[in-house]
């Protein structure tokens, strides 16, 4: 289950945010799991809130004025609500100093208190998409992750069936590498899979009888990327004489296959000698394209189809 600690929250954005650990400590229930906040009715990042808790509360200027005023009796009542919370960690922005209050609360709960120069609204706007990242549903799957004219397309289909030999064709004819053999899947948004590459097999790609090829050695950074989001997949099977000439020629339905509770189109690609299949895969991409656009070819041929057929029975 994905999840991350304050510990390296502060480690990977202590750069980008000009983080500094003002005071508080670690402890094992500082914690962002994202199965616990899914359950739970609290929000993830924003300004301070005993209302509605977050569970990483930012304080501006005007939340640190707003418990001066309060006096010490109410900004007590405010703190022991927060302590309440399930409170992760609390972030003081704008170059705030950190009121005595805070650094007492973080030494009794323990929870850290972070530190930064950087206006309120610019910090959530930096934190919001690296926490929706790293607490993404996660999911590992077997195939091949490919950036083909601009569309994260993943190749599968059974072990031997060819997925690595095509991988290879397409990117010998300009698209670009994600992750070959195990590919990361994301849900970083309700309706968006991203995808990524182990860092392991990070520019590596398996063919048989030629073993570990570094795909960027070979053929140049712009043979490879960091990560696409998934569009389509390509699902490669194996096909008798036979079975070819059973196929639905006309499909009048799109297949999708679910991946992470999010919808994909999926194409399947028969796999026979004489089948040129990295054309067919960027062919099916192309056509992909064109129907996100409201192009559909198999309607279109329908409804033309359909118009001759009544020119045809039309009185003369």
């Amino acid at each position: 289950m994905p999840r991350v600690s304050t510990t390296q929250l502060f480690e990977d954005t202590r750069d980008k945010l000009q983080l500094s650990w003002a005071g508080g400590r670690a402890s094992p229930d500082n914690w962002l799991d994202s199965e616990r906040i899914n359950a739970s009715a609290q929000g993830l990042i924003g300004h301070l809130n005993v209302i509605h808790p977050n569970w990483i509360q930012v304080l501006s200027p005007t939340e640190i004025r707003h418990l001066d005023e309060l006096g010490p009796q109410g900004a007590g009542q405010v703190l022991d609500k927060l302590v309440a919370s399930d409170l992760a960690c609390l972030i003081v922005s704008d170059g705030e100093p950190v009121p005595e209050r805070i650094l007492a609360l973080a030494d009794a709960r323990p929870v850290p208190v972070l530190s930064t120069p950087i206006s309120s609204i610019q910090v959530m706007w930096i934190l919001r998409p690296y926490l929706a990242r790293a607490l993404a549903e996660y999911s590992e799957v077997h195939g091949v992750l490919l950036d083909v004219l601009d569309v994260g397309v993943m190749i599968t289909g059974q072990s031997g069936v060819g997925k690595s030999e095509l991988a290879l064709e397409l990117i010998s004819r300009g698209h670009g590498l994600i992750a070959d053999d195990v590919v990361e899947l994301f849900r970083i948004a309700p309706n968006i899979i991203e995808g990524r590459c182990p860092a392991l097999l990070k520019d590596f790609l398996e063919v048989r009888g030629l073993g570990m090829l570094n795909i960027r050695t070979i053929f140049g950074e712009t043979a490879i990327r960091i990560k696409k989001n998934l569009k389509l997949i390509v699902e490669l099977q194996r096909a008798s004489a036979e079975q070819m000439a059973g196929l639905d020629r006309l499909p009048l339905r799109p297949e999708n296959a679910t991946v992470l509770g999010v919808p994909v189109r999926k194409v399947i690609l028969p796999v026979a000698a004489g089948r040129n299949l990295a054309v067919l895969t960027e062919a099916a991409v192309r056509n992909f394209v064109l129907e996100l656009r409201g192009f559909d070819s198999t309607q279109e041929f329908m409804r033309r189809q359909e118009a001759l057929m009544s020119a045809s029975e039309a009185p003369r």
